[in-house]
């Protein structure tokens, strides 16, 4: 499976299992568990758009593209900078 599809598909079966719309993939690394999966979806939709709440979610799916676990790691507000570790 391409890497687009993979992505596809793990937003699609999020969005299904939460209910949430689905607005960004922000990483996608993959190692001998399976492809690790960040995404932001839509939690709250606010007006201005820049006070949407996004929570970050964290997906593992396995070779064939299948969700084996998934978790919300926080949430923020869509405007909010996000902050900048330095791992020096």
């Amino acid at each position: 499976m391409r890497l687009q599809e993979l992505l596809d598909h793990a937003k699609s079966e999020l969005s299904e299992m939460t209910g949430l719309k689905p607005a960004a993939v922000t990483r996608a690394i993959r190692d001998e568990e399976g492809w690790h999966v960040s995404l932001e979806l839509l939690e709250l939709a606010r007006t201005p758009a820049s006070t949407d709440v996004l929570g970050e979610y964290e997906v593992l799916l396995d070779d064939k593209g299948a969700i084996v676990w998934f978790q919300r790691k926080r949430n923020r507000l869509r405007g909010q900078a996000e902050s900048v570790l330095d791992t020096a």
